[in-house]
């Protein structure tokens, strides 16, 4: 595993997250609650790490979620406040 993926993952275990207004639409859109996300993290199977993406850098991630959902999400890392930060969620199709 890559080491942002590490420190987002540290980050959403200690409460250290946001969600974007972005992703709280998005999450709706699915029927999906942020707090399903937040929840599966720690078994989140990480796809890509994006160090140079801008504004942040971030992870996109592949997660199950209870109800069996396989969904999409991409986390940044916001280094000046040590957060991370859902970003949007989709589909995994």
């Amino acid at each position: 595993m890559g080491k942002l993926f590490e420190q987002i993952r540290a980050a959403i275990q200690d409460g250290q997250f946001l969600v974007s207004l972005h992703a709280d639409e998005r999450c709706e859109e699915r029927g999906v609650s942020a707090w399903q996300l937040v929840a599966e993290f720690e078994d989140a199977q990480l796809i890509r790490e994006r160090p140079a993406s801008q504004p942040n850098p971030s992870v996109v991630v592949s997660q199950i979620l209870v109800d069996g959902t396989e969904v999409e999400a991409i986390w940044a890392w916001l280094p000046q406040s040590c957060r991370a930060k859902l970003v949007t969620v989709y589909d995994r199709s």
